[in-house]
């Protein structure tokens, strides 16, 4: 590209003679290389500004569009038009959508219906922006009027930008089918810089959607597009969104690098609009790891951002954030005086206005103004405009200031009635897959009610409560009890979970302040009081970590090993016969942990420490009313079907070089007739899906595997690719649970491969 150079002149100087005057000029000559001195052309000057805001430099590139505009708007009006526009862009991207619709008012009218699909393209994303959800679907309905056929570059933007609209609107099967069409467009047609813009809105999408293992993959492939194109802002968005995927699956820790990391590149390139959203999300996972003095300074420079760039909604959402945090770090006066800005902000928005009261009422509680607190719960719980979240936080709060004042009977019932509220909500969830995450709503409450439970001496109707939270929406999502209204109490089976299994039975419960161990027998339950979560969940962190590493993994050295098996195991080891069979629901983080590799304490000094493997065969069990559900398996006979040694489907999962000599192993205790072997590219999801799986005494995967601890129905295990879905290499759990299995045996033999950045 051309570069202009101005004039070389040196005014206190006088040129003696002709001479000396070519002598510098040649010296200046052989010094500096030969350049384009010619002023770049309109297009020229448009496409290096639009270079730089493609590569993320807003500022740098608001800059050119503003100095473009104002040096072409006399000689060239139409390019002029574009460098406005570009500004608009620019300006959407930061947040200030008001200021991007006053600019483009002004932009001259055009006969190029690119351009012209341009304009109206992002007109319609400002008015999505600003909730003007009318207005901007009339802009996107003009601009694809111009795109029949779609013939012209911005029609796919168009298309997404629809897409986003909709998503906006709650419809996100409608934005989903407009993202994937855009992406098959865009790949036929070998453009990435849409191809990556689909494959962000996909990702969104489905983090919308809570499938956010998928949301996952499909901001991985985005991710990579980008990062070998130099796309700046577009790294940042995806990384950005990849922190609310992980949060999704519970990886709070890798989600806050990564917001940290989008909200960093998004201060450079002065995208302030993304910056709040990263911003928040760095203060939600501080928050989570009650880390409120770091949390709240986060989310004073979100309310800060937000103030800069005169975004109103915004300012609401900081400000509420900033609320929440210093009602939790029990900073009272500081949460007041947010709360005191937002009254006034939000007058008129009645669903604003009760989440201020519903604030209002917690910092009431905390002081003791009892009579306060209940006025505010009892408005939030009563008024018709309260989502249901609100409805059952105002009765959850109700619940534990009535415990506090010592009202155990009306803290029962409130209890119940919060619990009665979740219940009613969750059964009006179609989607069975939906279920499962919804859970995390009612988590509270319940670690609240089963607390309180256990300090009023009812152990089996808090353990009876502790099975119901997990058991209810487990069976509907496996079919066992759809259409019946309730289920008989948890406690009423515990010991015969127990004789039926022939076992003991350790349940558990990870709690915010406390949590529970229940050991059951076929005479006795017993209850052993543990530590809380927080201090649990790091300890199995680091053994698991530990297993990976050979010089402790291998051998019975591994301290946290020995840690969690005194913490867990040990209360109940009277329980427990040598060599018995043990029964362990999980909880939590537990669910990933190994209990066979925890370590036993040595009988005698001679025997020394050991795997509690040599002491118990330990299976695991999802709740005690599954448990009691459970059937001996239909399948007759000895069929197998194999399924494994998957063709690579990414980089993140590479081939397995043992996998083939694991499947041959397996298949020599069959006979071949009686073997379905799916293997390389036929070991895809469809040939899983489509099998009559019912046939099947012995199911066994030799493949990568990926967990999800906060959406169970996300885990998956990884095989070949089946289709031109970004995901369709992966045989989900919400997929397995919609096809019933018979098998006396399900092996997952999985490697655990984790899709990491670097």
């Amino acid at each position: 590209m051309s570069t202009t150079l101005a004039p070389i002149k040196d005014s206190r100087r006088s040129i003696r003679s002709g001479r000396f005057l070519f002598a510098w000029a040649f010296a200046l000559l052989i010094l500096i290389p030969i350049t384009d001195t010619r002023r770049p052309s309109p297009q020229e000057a448009y496409e290096h500004a639009h270079q730089l805001f493609v590569r993320g430099d807003l500022i740098g590139s608001e800059m050119e569009a503003r100095r473009g505009f104002d040096r072409f708007q006399r000689s060239d009006p139409i390019s002029a038009r574009k460098f406005q526009v570009l500004q608009a862009r620019i300006l959407i991207w930061q947040g200030k959508s008001k200021n991007a619709l006053e600019l483009m008012a002004h932009a001259p009218s055009t006969n190029d219906n690119d351009a012209t699909i341009e304009r109206l393209t992002l007109e319609g994303t400002a008015n999505t922006y600003l909730s003007q959800y009318s207005v901007a679907g009339q802009k996107f309905e003009e601009a694809l009027r111009l795109c029949d056929p779609p013939v012209f570059a911005s029609c796919g933007e168009a298309l997404v930008a629809r897409g986003v609209l909709a998503l906006d609107q709650e419809r996100a099967g409608d934005a989903r089918q407009l993202f994937l069409s855009v992406l098959s467009l865009s790949r036929m047609h070998r453009d990435q810089r849409t191809e990556v813009l689909a494959l962000l809105n996909l990702g969104w999408t489905a983090i919308q959607t809570e499938h956010f293992d998928e949301a996952v993959d499909w901001l991985q492939s985005g991710y990579r597009i980008a990062v070998a194109s130099g796309w700046e802002a577009r790294v940042e968005n995806l990384l950005g969104n990849l922190g609310w995927a992980y949060w999704g699956l519970g990886d709070k820790e890798r989600a806050l690098q990564m917001f940290l990391d989008a909200q960093q590149r998004a201060e450079k390139i002065g995208d302030y609009r993304m910056e709040i959203i990263w911003t928040s999300g760095a203060g939600y996972a501080y928050r989570d790891q009650d880390d409120y003095a770091r949390a709240a300074d986060v989310h004073r420079k979100s309310l800060d951002l937000a103030t800069k760039i005169n975004s109103p909604k915004d300012v609401i959402n900081s400000l509420e954030d900033l609320a929440y945090t210093d009602i939790m770090a029990g900073r009272l006066d500081d949460a007041g005086a947010s709360l005191d800005k937002l009254t006034e902000m939000v007058r008129g928005n009645r669903l604003d206005e009760l989440y201020v009261m519903l604030a209002e009422g917690e910092i009431a509680a905390a002081r003791r103004d009892d009579d306060q607190a209940e006025k505010l719960f009892h408005i939030v719980e009563g008024d018709k405009a309260s989502q249901i979240s609100m409805r059952m936080g105002a009765e959850h709060q109700l619940a534990r200031l009535y415990e506090a004042q010592g009202r155990a009977g009306a803290a029962e019932k409130t209890y119940r009635i919060a619990l009665a509220t979740f219940e009613a909500a969750r059964s009006e969830i179609n989607n069975e897959t939906s279920k499962l995450p919804f859970l995390a709503n009612a988590t509270p409450i319940y670690d609240d009610y089963i607390h309180f439970l256990v300090t009023l001496g009812r152990a089996e109707e808090a353990l009876a409560a502790a099975d119901q939270s997990r058991a209810r929406t487990l069976a509907q999502g496996l079919g066992l009890n759809t259409g019946k209204p309730s289920m008989k109490p948890a406690a009423l089976r515990a010991a015969d979970a127990a004789r039926k299994t022939g076992s003991t039975v350790l349940f558990y419960w990870l709690g915010k302040q406390q949590s529970y161990l229940w050991a059951i027998s076929e005479k006795k339950t017993s209850l052993f009081a543990l530590p809380p979560q927080r201090e649990i969940a790091p300890v199995i962190e680091r053994h698991h970590r530990a297993l990976l590493e050979p010089a402790l993994g291998r051998g019975t050295n591994n301290p946290d090993g020995a840690a969690l098996y005194r913490m867990l195991v040990a209360p109940a080891a009277a329980f427990i016969a040598t060599g018995g069979k043990v029964v362990v629901v999980c909880d939590g983080p537990l669910s990933l942990l190994n209990f066979e590799s925890l370590i036993a304490p040595g009988t005698s000094p001679a025997a020394g420490p050991h795997f509690w493997i040599e002491d118990a065969n330990v299976i695991s069990a999802p709740s005690l009313y599954m448990l009691a559900a459970a059937r001996p398996p239909a399948a007759s006979g000895e069929k197998l079907l194999l399924m494994g040694d998957a063709i690579s489907p990414n980089p993140d999962y590479p081939e397995l070089p043992m996998a083939r000599a694991e499947m041959q192993q397996i298949g020599k205790h069959f006979a071949p007739a009686a073997e379905t072997v799916y293997a390389r590219a036929e070991a895809n999801s469809s040939a899983y899906l489509k099998s009559s799986l019912r046939d099947y005494a012995y199911i066994h995967f030799v493949a990568h595997g990926v967990a999800s601890r906060t959406e169970p129905l996300e885990s998956a295990i990884v095989l070949s690719r089946s289709g031109t879905a970004e995901d369709s290499f992966k045989l989900h759990a919400r997929e397995i649970i919609e096809h019933p299995i018979d098998a006396r045996l399900v092996t997952i033999s999985a490697c655990y491969a984790p899709a990491l950045i670097t």
